[in-house]
């Protein structure tokens, strides 16, 4: 059975205020062409469909005509819920829709009830697990302490115990939205961290033939059967290095696979630049970059005068500006950004005791940090769903 991966879409998203939904729907296109040409058998989507909760009315639109292309060209989908998307509002309508051949797995109780597709050696179970947020479905799955890493192991406890019965040699398929360990994380994914983790263990997945992993932007590949489709585009400047594409996967009888990644459309190749400002206004290397998406860094010692509108008449598709003056590391003069670079709430938490106190927090005060920043971001996520 051959399977196209994709994941994180971000339908509705703009790249720093540039409306990305023409390159969007001309991924779809790509999708659905590369569907056809490559006689896919399957589609599968892991998560982040759109970007928000309550997407604009065009992204709902362009959603709307994947589904149809799809349909119309019969080939199934299998498609589960991100953390960026409202679980209840993308799963209205999946019984019907159902009837189209496009399987919408928004649902954490039915983690343990498969999409089952066959070829000529057997049938293929596909098992969608929609992102599982640890507050608010540690009742379903029966977790006393909610973490990522206890939802996921009794969801897959549900795969595995739905799998063995089955006939034998049925192979299996999990769709899964989650921070695995080892994957490389970029700057444009939501943070995820429950009680200081963020991430799961690739041996939660042990048992199946292929996860298929949304939520990391990059393409990656975690273990053989384990990886990542990444975002079909970019949607930070820290993904300026990224090949963007999808996974081709070959599942054969016995189980063993092969992966061949198909690029996705680039709409603007995307430039880190940094140096002074005249050295990057005359730098003749960089002429190769003048049409790319810019971001660029000035180390001038003096904030020069109007800097973003001198960079773009070279660099006219110049999107994100910064200073970072080239300054000792003990500089006080070093700005309030740059000393915080790099560091998540928790530990900006932790130094602001110690600076108003005189001495960091000790174990039970972190863990006290810990809880209020788990519960307010639980309490955003239910806050967004029920808008």
């Amino acid at each position: 059975m051959r399977l196209l991966h994709t994941s994180d879409w971000h339908l509705g998203r703009a790249f720093h205020r540039v409306n990305l939904l023409g390159a969007q729907a001309e991924f779809i296109g790509h999708l659905v062409a590369t569907a056809r040409e490559r006689e896919v058998d399957a589609v599968v989507v892991s998560g982040d469909v759109y970007d928000r909760a309550v997407p604009p009315l065009a992204a709902v639109e362009l959603f709307d005509d994947a589904l149809h292309r799809l349909a119309d060209l019969g080939v199934p989908t299998v498609m589960i819920s991100g953390n960026h998307d409202s679980a209840r509002r993308l799963g209205v309508g999946a019984g019907l829709i159902d009837r189209a051949g496009i399987h919408l797995r928004t649902d954490p109780a039915a983690a343990g009830t498969p999409v089952v597709l066959a070829d000529a050696h057997g049938d293929v179970a596909f098992y969608g697990l929609p992102y599982l947020e640890p507050a608010l479905v540690k009742d379903e799955f029966g977790v006393e302490r909610p973490s990522h890493e206890a939802v996921l192991a009794a969801a897959m406890d549900r795969v595995r115990a739905d799998l063995a019965g089955r006939a034998p040699g049925t192979r299996s398929v999990v769709l899964a939205h989650a921070f695995v360990t080892g994957g490389e994380a970029s700057d444009s994914e939501r943070d995820i961290t429950v009680g200081g983790v963020a991430s799961v263990a690739a041996r939660v997945f042990d048992g199946v033939d292929y996860v298929a992993l949304g939520h990391l932007h990059g393409c990656q590949t975690l273990t053989e059967r384990v990886r990542y489709s990444g975002s079909p585009l970019a949607y930070s400047f820290s993904e300026a290095d990224h090949r963007k594409s999808m996974w081709l996967v070959d599942l054969a009888a016995d189980g063993s696979l092969g992966a061949e990644r198909v690029d996705c459309p680039v709409p603007r190749p995307l430039t880190r630049l940094r140096g002074t400002l005249e050295d990057l206004l005359a730098d003749p290397a960089l002429t190769r970059h003048e049409d790319a998406w810019i971001e660029a860094t000035l180390t001038d010692a003096v904030r020069p005068a109007d800097p973003m509108a001198r960079l773009t008449e070279r660099f006219p598709h110049t999107l994100s500006l910064a200073f970072a003056p080239e300054r000792a590391p003990d500089d006080p003069g070093g700005s309030y950004a740059s000393r915080l670079a790099g560091r998540d709430d928790q530990q900006v938490a932790e130094d602001f005791v110690a600076h108003v106190r005189g001495t960091g927090p000790d174990d039970d005060e972190r863990a006290v940090l810990r809880e209020a920043f788990d519960a307010v971001r639980a309490d955003a996520a239910v806050r967004e769903v029920a808008r």
